[in-house]
């Protein structure tokens, strides 16, 4: 049987969707899984220099914390050479159909074989952030050598239409090397129907471990806003564990995931005005639940969240946009469900990993076609 090699840095639930999906789409073929960090347990000599090389390539920037040692250890040009030796290794011992790769930190690539990747970030898409500090981009070399990257694919899949548009434009891939496919969302779609009474609760839902990021306390400043036109709404916090002294928040933490399901059933609006965000499965996953969307206008966001359709799109830190856009959805239940029905019909007909594993089949297969010719 021939076989598909699929690599990943790590586990991860969108990794996991994104395999099964091939396998679905590639049934009469066996999946080779090469995971990067187990092959650095296996190369324990590499792991250790690469301390080194790290402290060499950040040490100044580790010094002034302006980047975490967890982060750029992944990020050296010794790292980035060497596992595209590693890989390479494995790939010439089997006899792949392709090569699949999960992410864009390094180059898993070999000459001769179709090569796919599917990522839903660039490292210069941080410059889109308009928060995004510049002292946090990596060297020259690294983007350089991230440039190779889309360079040596055969394809590069992307989650949404800026991300394509930072391959194209920040890395000179050219067009017809870059297909955005879109990417599922990680619950199952419940069969619920709107009622209009959920949206009278007046229950603002927030679902997000980094409060600081997601735009946390930007929601808590508009939030006291939106009290003073509506005094009976909450804010449901899930996911992030801030401090908060108001007896209209509710701070749930990190819940058992089984539970979250009711907090969106109850929930009225869903709101994350987050700074930086390399996608935003948690958006989608609110208008499953037919959930009006106020988010920020960054990223992938605008791909789904359409201003004035299912939901509102306000600039990072704009706190009077997000307490106006809270506000004006909290005064009309009936514009709430109908957003929540448009959010709904869009990431059920664009956006579910059946469609993804469609798309990317369609490609791959029309791609080793013309690459044989």
């Amino acid at each position: 049987m021939k076989k598909i090699a699929f690599i990943t840095a790590h586990e991860h639930p969108q990794t996991d969707n994104t395999l099964k999906i091939l396998e679905d789409n590639f049934p009469d073929y066996k999946f080779d899984i090469i995971r990067i960090v187990d092959l650095l347990k296996q190369e324990k000599i590499i792991a250790l220099f690469n301390i080194f090389f790290t402290l060499k390539e950040y040490g100044l920037d580790l010094l002034k914390s302006r980047k975490k040692f967890k982060y750029v250890y992944f990020r050296t040009v010794f790292l980035f050479k060497e596992i595209k030796k590693m890989v390479n290794t494995k790939l010439r011992e089997g006899d792949y159909y392709f090569s699949f790769q999960i992410g864009s930190v390094y180059d898993t690539s070999l000459k001769g074989l179709p090569h796919f990747l599917y990522t839903d970030h660039t490292h210069l898409a941080n410059l889109g952030y308009p928060l995004f500090d510049k002292k946090g981009l990596l060297s020259n070399e690294m983007i350089e050598l991230e440039k190779s990257i889309y360079k040596n694919a055969t394809l590069n899949f992307t989650y949404s239409s800026n991300i394509t548009n930072s391959i194209i434009s920040e890395y000179s891939c050219p067009v017809e090397k870059v297909a955005c496919v879109y990417a599922g969302s990680n619950v199952d779609i419940e069969n619920m129907t709107s009622d209009i009474e959920r949206y009278k609760n007046k229950n603002i839902l927030f679902v997000g471990i980094d409060w600081e990021r997601k735009g946390g306390p930007d929601l808590l400043e508009a939030f006291e806003r939106v009290l003073e036109k509506h005094p009976d709404s909450k804010l449901i916090i899930i996911g992030a564990n801030p401090k908060i002294k108001n007896e209209n928040c509710i701070v749930l933490g990190r819940i058992p995931i089984e539970k979250v399901p009711d907090y969106y059933k109850n929930a009225s609006v869903f709101c994350m005005p987050t700074q930086r965000e390399p996608f935003g499965l948690v958006y989608l996953e609110a208008m499953l639940y037919r959930l009006p969307v106020v988010a920020t206008n960054i990223g992938a966001i605008p791909d789904f969240v359409q201003n004035d359709t299912n939901g509102y799109l306000v600039d990072p830190g704009d706190i009077s946009g997000i307490a106006k856009a809270l506000i004006k959805l909290l005064d009309n239940p009936q514009k709430c469900m109908d957003f929540g029905e448009c959010g709904y019909k869009l990431v059920t007909e664009k956006y579910t990993w059946e469609m993804v594993g469609k798309r990317m089949k369609d490609y791959i297969e029309k791609s080793i076609k013309n690459e044989s010719r």
